[in-house]
């Protein structure tokens, strides 16, 4: 979600072990409650936790390795691949939680999701387009300069969306506005690293020419 070009793939098993544990997450809290309409509401919530921390890492990882050089920031970005492919399989689960919900409790579901779900829907097909094109072959397939536009794109209006989501809930309860807050941070991370990268571009012998 940088950019620039993904990054080289990263070690499947993080990828297998973040998707391991959000099922097993899903499955523990389903079997504690039984399937009920609180349970299923416990996954929605759990999920929109996961996927928005997994979404933060992924979106601030490329400006992250270029303001700080340690290791430890650098991370993300050397599994930024793994980390948005773990965000898309957080919000499917998610999304799968939401359409139990809808189906086996129609009344609640319409009094807690009320107006068009037209903006998440359009959210949900950056996050799969995303996703899809996040492998060697579909990227290549893609094109660089689509693979950028789309991927910057998709970042940035999943941005506004978590935003928007969050901003709405934080005037009647005030711990929403946390999730702002790091959004907020994110965001000037983004271009602060943007900043970073064009002055080392311009001072290279390559932007001088």
């Amino acid at each position: 979600m940088s950019s620039g070009l993904a990054p080289a793939p990263a070690p499947r098993r993080l990828l297998a072990a973040l998707s391991l544990a959000l099922a097993l997450m899903a499955a523990a809290i389903l079997a504690l409650h039984g399937g009920s309409e609180a349970g299923i509401r416990m996954v929605i919530r759990a999920t929109a936790r996961t996927s928005f921390g997994l979404f933060l890492l992924s979106f601030a990882a490329s400006a992250l390795a270029r303001i700080g050089r340690r290791r430890l920031l650098a991370w993300p970005f050397r599994n930024q691949r793994q980390l948005l492919l773990a965000f898309a399989v957080s919000h499917a689960i998610h999304l799968a939680a939401i359409g139990a919900f809808a189906r086996l409790h129609p009344e609640s579901f319409r009094a807690a999701v009320p107006g068009s779900a037209a903006g998440g829907a359009i959210a949900y097909a950056f996050i799969a387009a995303m996703a899809a094109t996040s492998f060697d072959r579909s990227a290549a397939w893609l094109g660089p300069r689509a693979w950028r536009a789309l991927h910057l794109t998709g970042a940035f209006y999943v941005w506004v969306s978590f935003l928007v989501a969050f901003a709405r809930r934080a005037s009647a309860s005030p711990g929403y506005w946390l999730p702002v807050g790091l959004l907020a941070g994110a965001m000037a991370l983004r271009l602060a690293g943007y900043v970073i990268g064009r002055r080392g571009r311009q001072g290279s012998p390559a932007g001088a020419t």
